[in-house]
């Protein structure tokens, strides 16, 4: 169950989510046999109108890993001009009510961010105008002293537990495809001004974060600088640090071209157990991946419903975008790094900076690295 009687979501520490034992033949056969058995392929975008047209297509289940009532059956990798993706089936149980008896597959895509960090998009929008891909939630943001309504890209993340999941099968099946159609297929299409989700993504969120004994931390955030623009401001509600000598949960390995080789993903508890952290440690670079809850309620996006609300600029990505977007005339700076922060352009993606200078100036990295040994590289 993803709730007590209370009505206050579960929790539960997982070290790792090991992907099934099965070859990929066996897990084609169990997908097709629940199929006959009556559980339904329910789909969001165009593909709606014949799901079952994605098993003759290719998209046959290969690979199959559970993360509490959430099962996430995978095809092969894919990649377009965006991203490498999985198309995915996360089957929920039923419960008798919004749900069939049998539950139901959701069709979604499973996309790596250049963060490094693996996402389910709430929908997209394709048009002659534009090509973006939907980053869930909208909340209030002040810029220059109004406030407007932005995506939460963290929002979209995937549970942290299964992060390393998808390294690891991202690496099997040999090589992989370009697909450059499926994407606009299974995501719902929107408007071109439609930047908010649809119902189906956010209602499972808003019923959750409706109970204030689901709110982290009161809804207030964990973490904040206390003076703009400067990362030595950075401050943590007491007990919400990550723990660095006894929170390490799992430690796993993958290689990144745009990163510079191989790199570490740590997941670490707060020191009041309440959250979980994701440090992301390159050969230079060191960054923190959104902050989670334990919660065990997940979303037929495979996504949690319950937010930890922590200032944008904790989780400044080694690599971030920072570029004259010569579009605009005149052309204008379009930059995701803090103000005067920007370091050296990446030479895989001149369209990226190197965010360093912002994060090594984060107290939290600095502990990071001090306690678990990673030095900081020299400067080039």
């Amino acid at each position: 169950m993803s709730a007590n009687r209370r009505g206050r979501l579960a929790t539960q520490l997982v070290s790792r989510v090991e992907p099934a034992a099965m070859t990929p033949g066996q897990v084609a056969y169990e997908f097709r046999k629940q199929l006959d058995a009556g559980v339904p392929i329910i789909a969001a975008g165009p593909i709606r109108k014949d799901p079952f047209r994605l098993l003759s297509m290719g998209y046959t289940p290969r690979h199959r890993f559970q993360l509490f009532d959430a099962t996430f059956y995978l095809s092969n990798l894919r990649f377009d001009l965006d991203f490498r993706f999985f198309v995915a089936f996360v089957h929920l149980p039923g419960d008798g009510r919004s749900r069939p008896r049998r539950g139901a597959f959701h069709p979604r895509v499973l996309y790596k961010d250049q963060s490094l960090v693996w996402r389910c998009p709430s929908h997209c929008i394709r048009s002659e105008g534009e090509n973006w891909i939907g980053k869930g939630a909208l909340k209030p943001q002040r810029v220059g002293g109004e406030e407007i309504w932005s995506s939460a890209e963290e929002t979209t993340n995937l549970p942290l537990e299964i992060q390393a999941t998808l390294d690891e099968l991202s690496r099997r099946g040999g090589r992989v495809r370009r697909d450059d159609a499926i994407v606009s297929q299974i995501l719902r299409n929107a408007p071109d001004d439609r930047f908010e989700p649809y119902e189906d993504w956010s209602a499972p969120r808003r019923r959750a974060m409706s109970n204030p004994r689901n709110l982290v931390n009161r809804g207030r955030e964990v973490a904040w600088f206390e003076r703009e623009n400067d990362p030595r401001s950075l401050r943590f509600e007491p007990g919400f640090e990550p723990d660095f000598r006894k929170g390490v949960v799992e430690t796993s390995l993958l290689k990144s071209r745009i990163y510079g080789g191989e790199v570490r993903k740590l997941r670490i508890l707060s020191k009041n157990g309440v959250i979980q952290y994701q440090f992301v440690a390159a050969p230079r670079q060191v960054w923190i991946i959104p902050p989670q809850t334990l919660t065990t309620e997940i979303t037929s996006y495979g996504v949690r419903t319950v937010d930890v609300e922590a200032a944008e600029d904790l989780c400044v990505p080694g690599y971030e975008y920072h570029f004259m977007d010569e579009s605009e005339d005149p052309p204008q700076l379009y930059t995701q790094i803090p103000d005067g922060f920007a370091g050296q352009p990446s030479e895989v993606d001149p369209a990226r900076s190197d965010a360093s200078p912002w994060i090594e100036e984060l107290p939290v990295i600095r502990e990071f690295r001090r306690v678990l040994g990673f030095s900081r590289p020299r400067t080039r």
